[in-house]
């Protein structure tokens, strides 16, 4: 049996540039000698996109059960038999329905503990969205799963940028703010950037959420009423290196970021503006706080791409390789942390070596 961590990959929207950004991802086999990847999906849809793409030689090893996985190969779990009409670079609502099956047979063995981590391929999320089953992003999604609290963390060599808020309009971000909420997303980040990332003081920085981090109340109330009371709780009653708020603008133009291991902001694009200006093609989107690991490019469907062979598969990678580190990142913490040698804190004496 291999040592080596199980990684579902969901196939995303097969109209997109999904499928392309995983064949390219899986294309050398070295990926092999660092995880088991599974894909999610239907082995028709990559055999119409290796074709289209002209990749005649990859393969997959076809599945049906996980206790069928080879794990020197890369292999492919069948989600559904039946033919799939699939339109290059449309969003067409079949496309959203085969892309929650897949999301979803992966949820349901990552929740079991069948497999280690999800990386997830872009979907269109109006396509999945339907009166029936509202879905607002993959996030949110496996968050309500795993039935746990998460935090959306965009990751790149130089930036990890965390959010208060998601994928919620810009007129409801700062009805959406409380204390208890943003001291509760401080605390995930800086577990997250201990537990996942091995950074054991990590230092955060908090962004305001008004123009001047609302200059001294003269342009927005949040800062002093809402965010700085929910760092100082955040530092005093649960010891977090944390500090702010700080103004986005300058922050980022001065390069202030550089002197923290973690950044979050308050709303979705405060955060991700700057990030996918600094890392838009190797960027990884990670949720914290879930029992398993899970990765995502950071990047959407792209249909005006699909069909063409254009598509950088470097951020699907990326998220393959983050989550393989995550993974192994808490399995060794945890073996660390395993049957420690007890000692009384109060009679330590000091090794002393006499020649």
């Amino acid at each position: 049996m291999s040592k080596l961590p199980i990684i579902g990959i969901t196939m995303g929207d097969m109209n997109s540039i999904a499928t392309e950004v995983i064949i390219k991802s899986l294309l050398d086999n070295r990926i092999n000698d660092y995880c088991v990847p599974v894909v999610y999906g239907s082995p028709k849809v990559i055999s119409y996109w290796k074709k289209a793409l002209g990749f005649h030689d990859f393969n997959l090893n076809i599945i049906k059960s996980l206790d069928q996985i080879n794990h020197k190969r890369s292999n492919i779990l069948v989600c559904w038999e039946e033919e799939t009409e699939i339109k290059p670079g449309e969003a067409t609502e079949l496309a959203g329905k085969y892309a929650l099956k897949s999301l979803e047979a992966a949820t349901k063995d990552a929740v079991a503990g069948h497999i280690q981590a999800i990386v997830t391929a872009p979907l269109n999320k109006n396509t999945v969205n339907t009166a029936t089953f509202p879905f607002k992003g993959h996030t949110e999604y496996l968050a309500q799963q795993a039935g746990t609290d998460h935090l959306m963390v965009l990751t790149s060599d130089e930036l990890k940028m965390a959010l208060v808020t998601g994928h919620i309009p810009v007129k409801d971000v700062a009805g959406a703010l409380s204390i208890e909420g943003i001291q509760k997303k401080i605390n995930l980040l800086n577990t997250s950037l201990k537990k996942d990332f091995g950074i054991v003081k990590p230092r955060i920085a908090v962004l305001g959420l008004n123009p001047h981090a609302g200059d001294n109340g003269l342009l927005g109330q949040e800062e002093k009423e809402i965010i700085i009371p929910a760092v100082d709780k955040a530092k005093n009653d649960n010891q977090v290196l944390v500090f702010g708020p700080y103004p986005a603008d300058g922050f980022f133009g001065s390069n202030q970021y550089k002197n923290f291991d973690g950044i979050l902001a308050m709303y979705h694009d405060q955060g991700l503006v700057p990030f996918k200006y600094a890392a838009f093609d190797s960027g990884v989107n990670f949720t914290a706080g879930l029992p398993f690991v899970r990765t995502s490019p950071d990047h959407g469907t792209a249909y005006n791409l699909a069909g063409k062979n254009e598509a950088s598969e470097q951020s699907m990678r990326n998220a393959l390789f983050l989550a393989i580190d995550i993974w192994a990142m808490r399995n060794n913490i945890a073996e660390i942390n395993q049957n420690p040698l007890p000692m009384n804190p109060g009679k330590r004496e000091r090794f002393r070596i006499d020649f």
